[in-house]
């Protein structure tokens, strides 16, 4: 059991905001491990192809096995306040700005864990950690999560709507009690069940709650660095959406692969089931062929779509990985 002792004037500083850095580690861990998403499936041969950038592999190397156990706090640093257009790349610059002393000490409570390779020891030592996975980590968003961005945080905005009309109506402790079955606020003090024992306090320090998809179910407790309090908890409605039966299987799945390819490319994706031509495409989603080309390019070089030529035409249809990604 982690207690957190919560002193009035850190309750008076709890805020709620996506974090772009939680999103991206998630879903580098699923592509790292070969795991599924429960609700977005398999993270797809676009993250796996990013993972051979010798940065992102940096990264990949310190994440806990089989997704359970500690994710250095460094890696996804308290998003700031004000800067809503610029989360990710806020975060990446504190990332990238770890004192030495912070990641050496971080890296040896993952190393209590899991052994750690050579090379990042190596990184520690020189002090080039923190700035190599910090590039590796904006390698691997621009690879797999920039497109889709603006969709998956539709998500967490849902979210945090809703938590923030709870919090007009009942107060902070609501909020906080409700956030996941595993955490639990009672007089002052937030609970949250681990097989383990450890007390800490926050003083008049900022509680970030966040809301996740990417690594839902999955609650993260981040406490322990000062002025880095990150609550990291699962977004309402993914789970819900993915027990509905019947005819909106078809139009969850569409959600899905566009929160995590862009709406635009996710509904071409959808599309190419039977073989099709730039025009095709064009005229059946309302799009410039100039726009149809760009997509597929980006969906060919990620082996999701393959194409054939017959005499002057091109036709495009999914892969095997594509009907994967689509769950066909």
């Amino acid at each position: 059991m982690i207690l957190v002792d919560v002193d009035s004037a850190s309750l008076a500083r709890v805020r709620l905001t996506p974090s772009p850095a939680y999103e991206l580690v998630g879903w580098l861990m699923l592509a790292a491990q070969g795991r599924r998403h429960p609700v977005f499936g398999d993270p797809g041969p676009a993250a796996r192809t990013a993972l051979r950038d010798p940065r992102t592999a940096l990264l990949a190397a310190v994440l806990p096995l089989a997704g359970r156990g500690y994710i250095p706090d460094l890696l996804t640093p308290q998003p700031p306040a004000g800067r809503r257009a610029r989360l990710l790349e806020a975060q990446l610059d504190a990332v990238a700005a770890t004192p030495s002393d912070v990641v050496r000490r971080q890296l040896a409570w993952c190393a209590a864990e899991r052994a750690l390779p050579g090379e990042v020891r190596a990184a520690a030592r020189a002090g080039t950690f923190a700035a190599r996975v910090a590039e590796g980590m904006r390698a691997f968003w621009q690879a797999t999560l920039a497109d889709g961005w603006a969709a998956l945080q539709g998500t967490l905005d849902a979210d945090i709507r809703a938590r923030s009309h709870r919090l007009a109506e009942f107060g902070v402790g609501d909020v906080l009690a409700t956030l996941h079955p595993d955490l639990r606020w009672a007089g002052g003090r937030l609970e949250v069940r681990k097989p383990y024992q450890e007390r800490l306090a926050l003083r008049d320090e900022e509680l970030v709650l966040a809301p996740s998809a990417l690594r839902w179910p999955a609650l993260s407790v981040q406490i322990c660095a000062p002025g880095n309090a990150v609550l990291c908890y699962p977004a309402d409605g993914l789970g819900s959406e993915r027990a509905r039966a019947g005819g909106s299987a078809g139009h969850r799945r569409r959600r899905a692969v566009s929160a995590l390819l862009g709406i635009t490319r996710g509904a071409l994706l959808c599309d190419l089931g039977e073989a099709r031509s730039t025009g095709d495409l064009s005229a059946r989603h309302g799009l410039a062929p100039a726009t149809v080309s760009h997509h597929l390019g980006i969906l060919l070089r990620a082996g999701l779509v393959h194409r054939t030529r017959d005499g002057r035409v091109v036709r495009y249809q999914r892969s095997a990985s594509g009907d994967v990604v689509v769950g066909d």
